[in-house]
């Protein structure tokens, strides 16, 4: 599941018993010995706490990693070999595809070695090992700071304790709170970059059921695609190069074909997004009434625009088939999770609660306590609209495809006359990679139609002072016409033209900024 933006959180999600009742919640691995692991072993569980997460020995956590941006893999041999979901893998399998070489609907399986597929820009991450840094950085954080004060004073805690993890080492350090601030972790971990794909079945396998399945259990996909992890000599992190070899793991998971038998102990092991488990019954209100109907429809409309494009044209279905399925990943959980609170009648059992937590606060006396459900009242009744108009400055603003294709040119706004040849060199030579990558996906036409009536939702639903400045351009200029602004926007801007685009970087003058910027 794709994420622009996620909270990385490293924990276990679900533990079944032998009646099938699931345990589950944010379990950190490295707490398992002192929470968890004796009501594991009642279950069943037959290993230590040990073999799960340690510093000292080889562990489970060897052969788990999280694979590019936040999906879970897990290593299947001793020479790098790992599996990870095909939704996971899906948008490295579209990269791939052609009309020659449709991946997607026909699967791919490297024979060899050399027909294994590198793919630039991704990468699997490692864990070394987490710290509870609670102390250290909630040192000096009192009561006497307000709240301004408070986050630089945490901001300023997180950042000297990343440095010193890092520090002569070639290791990634990521301090992160837990249960809403009142716990901070940190995470080091090692990054390998070389990661090629090895083998993935066919759509009707892999994605079989499609939308309608994601987010359903039980389902019946063959959810998996398998990459190989590659490093220098030495075994360490390197940028692709042909003389990489396989990773040598420190553990990987041996396959059983035993199978399994009803009752069997099991456990999932890896790395979700998040955890909202802890919400009041406002917030839940929030998403039901608000939040998600509105991203529904934002989402609903650019996969009907993707779908009618893609049933049209074979090339534009290739091109498109890891946006709408990004797009639709998403789009699918908002729907069960609002289908699911109101059908369980969340907000009616998080009321009861509350009730029970307000009774409680008022027999100890508690004035501070007794207070707070009142204060939450209030603020997520302010905090809503706030939320509502980010949503729908990601969701229909900055995940328009050109838009944010756009933004990766925002490294020119600090060109000017002065500036050294090489510097603008390199910048040119990092964004012709980017429109390379950018148009091989593209369809002018479809992006259009999505530009056009996503910003015509943005402009319906959101208030004036909530509004990004080009609307009021399109208002004076175009009086308010989306329709008019979308013409005008992708007849005259460069950046929907590849053609124009690199003419403009072969023969690039500092001096020409000023003209892209105003018509642009």
């Amino acid at each position: 599941m794709r994420k622009k933006i996620f909270l990385f959180l490293f924990s276990f999600i679900f533990v079944f018993n032998f009646e099938n009742k699931a345990d589950e919640g944010m379990w950190i691995p490295m707490l398992l010995k002192k929470y968890n692991i004796e009501d594991m072993k009642k279950k069943g569980f037959k290993l230590t706490a040990e073999d799960i997460y340690s510093v000292n020995q080889i562990c489970m956590k060897d052969a788990v990693m999280i694979f590019g941006g936040g999906c879970t893999g897990e290593l299947i041999s001793d020479e790098g070999l790992l599996i990870t979901n095909h939704h996971c893998g899906y948008g490295q399998i579209q990269k791939h595809s052609s009309l020659k070489n449709d991946y997607l609907t026909d699967g791919f399986w490297a024979m060899s070695r050399e027909e294994e597929l590198a793919n630039p820009n991704l990468n699997v991450t490692f864990l070394v090992r987490i710290e509870d840094l609670t102390e250290r950085i909630l040192k000096d954080v009192d009561d006497n700071l307000n709240e301004k004060e408070r986050q630089e004073k945490i901001a300023s805690n997180i950042a000297f304790a990343e440095a010193e993890a890092r520090e002569g080492t070639n290791y990634k350090a990521k301090v992160k709170s837990f249960f809403y601030g009142n716990e901070y972790y940190l995470f080091v971990s090692e990054v390998y970059k070389d990661v090629r794909l090895v083998g993935a079945p066919p759509s009707a396998i892999g994605k079989f059921g499609g939308d309608t399945d994601n987010w359903m259990w039980p389902r019946h996909t063959g959810d998996f695609s398998i990459f190989r992890i590659y490093a220098d000599k030495d075994n360490k992190p390197a940028e692709y190069s042909a003389d990489n070899v396989p990773y040598k793991p420190k553990k990987h998971f041996p396959i059983s074909l035993k199978g399994v038998e009803k009752g069997d102990f099991t456990m999932v092991f890896g790395y979700p997004g998040r955890t909202e488990e802890y919400l009041t019954s406002f917030a839940i209100a929030s998403k039901i009434n608000t939040l998600n109907p509105s991203k529904i429809n934002i989402r609903q409309k650019k996969i009907d625009i993707m779908l009618e494009a893609m049933n049209k044209d074979r090339k534009v279905r290739i091109q498109y088939a890891s946006k709408h399925a990004g797009t639709s990943n998403a789009w699918k959980k908002w729907i069960g999770e609002k289908r699911g609170l109101e059908r369980l009648n969340a907000i009616g059992k998080k009321k009861k609660l509350e009730k029970q937590f307000s009774l409680w606060a008022k027999d100890q006396s508690l004035k501070i306590y007794s207070e707070l459900l009142p204060r939450y009242e209030k603020i997520y009744e302010e905090l809503t609209t706030y939320s509502l108009a980010s949503d729908y400055f990601y969701e229909a603003g900055y995940s328009l495809d050109i838009i944010r294709f756009v933004t990766k040119f925002k490294s020119f706004k600090s060109i000017n006359k002065n500036t050294p040849e090489a510097e603008i060199k390199s910048k040119i030579f990092k964004l012709n990679s980017s429109i390379k990558s950018f148009f091989k996906d593209y369809d002018k036409e479809t992006d259009k139609k999505i530009f056009t009536e996503i910003l015509k939702i943005y402009y319906k639903n959101t208030k004036k002072n909530f509004r990004p400045d080009i609307f009021n351009i399109v208002e004076k200029k175009f009086k308010g016409d989306i329709n008019k602004y979308a013409d005008y926007f992708y007849k005259k801007s460069i950046f929907v033209d590849q053609k124009k685009l690199r003419k403009f970087l072969d023969k690039f003058k500092a001096s020409k900024l000023k003209k892209l910027k105003k018509e642009n």
